[in-house]
């Protein structure tokens, strides 16, 4: 049932829809007021295929993903948003957004409320069906907070744009305690096709503890750790392993794109401290820098801060070259956690606005402690999204 439960979802309620407005794909109403509620759907299968280079690594093929949920929205009013993973089992963003511009005449900015991202850096922001490669870099896996129960605000101006919030746990009840993040980018350049993109950001997340059986108090716990890049595997080439009694964590990241026609450069520095009582900081920081061309002619879209697929322009689709290099350093004083770095090539073809097929090919080079693997990773996508 967990795997089927989505695409029956799909199937029912597509037909519903498909007589309430002019195009029946993606399934939509729309009220006299013009509000509009829609469906929305992001289904991706992977296969995996490693050299596993003595690492462990197990070939795989299964679903990636199967988020289903519903958006409603009035433009330059609200919207709603509510999604749910059926693969992970796990709430993505539920939240209502509230545009003060339509509310009150002036604009100053927009609020949100309810589960989110949080607003580090820029690829851990990407929408799951906008990424264009198959996983995250190295140092988003390790170091990106994930998404909170929270309040932010955004206000983007024709040069800049800033986000701020403070949150709490998540809705599956894990990750308790309290988080400060701010995110400010400047963008000279901010057209269709001609994109730059400077930015930094940061977070202060101050973990709460817990009460065992016996009713002791349980000092909090952290753990930094990432897969080599592969969807499937549940293997971790670098981990610091559990650090105990942590008081607080800050993060930080600096992040740029630039879109020029069909090409595009992107790269990000992420870095986290962990402090704890009675022990030595801990430290840990990655980076990568891709780049894409679209033989096709199209731009990558951007919008609100961040990177969506190209619309193609040809009923062939957009077909669109990678490559990516991310590092990541868990290793710190006493705590080994590790080395890594990966080479990326990748493909895409965009077939229409719903559909991607993606293709990567990553050699990774990991060392931890007396421990060197390079294992080759082969993975394809088919994705479906609306």
């Amino acid at each position: 049932m967990k795997r089927i439960a989505p695409l029956a979802l799909l199937a029912l309620t597509a037909p519903a829809f498909a007589g309430t407005q002019a195009s029946p794909w993606p399934p939509r109403l729309t009220f006299a007021d013009g509000t509009e509620a829609a469906f929305t759907g992001n289904f991706a299968w992977d296969v995996n295929r490693f050299d596993a280079d003595g690492s462990a690594l197990e070939n795989d093929q299964d679903w990636r993903r199967k988020e289903f949920g519903v958006a409603i929205k009035r433009k330059g009013l609200y919207d709603f948003t509510a999604s749910y993973d059926f693969q992970s089992d796990t709430w993505m963003d539920v939240a209502l957004r509230l545009d003060s511009k339509g509310l009150t005449g002036r604009d100053a900015g927009r609020w949100r409320i309810g589960q989110m991202k949080l607003p580090l850096g820029f690829e851990g922001n990407t929408a799951t069906r906008n990424g264009a490669f198959l996983e995250n870099a190295l140092p988003t896996q390790a170091f990106y907070e994930g998404r909170r129960i929270g309040i932010d605000w955004a206000l983007e101006r024709p040069r800049w744009l800033l986000n701020a919030g403070a949150y709490t746990h998540d809705l599956q009840g894990n990750n308790r305690g309290d988080s400060l993040a701010a995110r400010l980018a400047w963008t000279p350049w901010k057209d269709a096709t001609h994109v730059l993109h400077l930015g930094v950001s940061a977070t202060r997340e101050r973990p709460d503890g817990e009460t065992n059986g016996l009713g002791v108090e349980i000092a909090p716990s952290v753990r930094w750790r990432a897969k080599p890049e592969a969807s499937l595997t549940p293997s971790r080439l670098v981990d610091s392993g559990t650090l105990r009694d942590v008081g607080r964590i800050d993060r930080r990241g600096l992040e740029a794109l630039w879109i020029e026609g069909p090409w595009s450069l992107q790269g990000e520095y992420l870095q986290q401290t962990t402090r704890r009582h009675a022990l030595p900081d801990y430290r840990g920081d990655g980076w990568y820098v891709a780049g894409s061309w679209l033989l096709t002619g199209e731009s990558r879209a951007y919008s609100g801060g961040n990177v969506a697929n190209p619309r193609p322009a040809g009923k062939r689709g957009a077909i669109e070259l990678l490559a990516r290099y991310s590092r990541i350093d868990l290793d710190d004083g006493a705590i080994r956690g590790g080395r890594e770095r990966n080479w990326t090539l990748g493909a895409n073809w965009y077939l229409g606005s719903h559909m991607k097929f993606q293709a990567n090919y990553v050699f990774a080079d990991a060392r931890r402690g007396n421990r060197h693997v390079q294992p080759e990773i082969m993975q394809l996508r088919a994705q479906l999204h609306f």
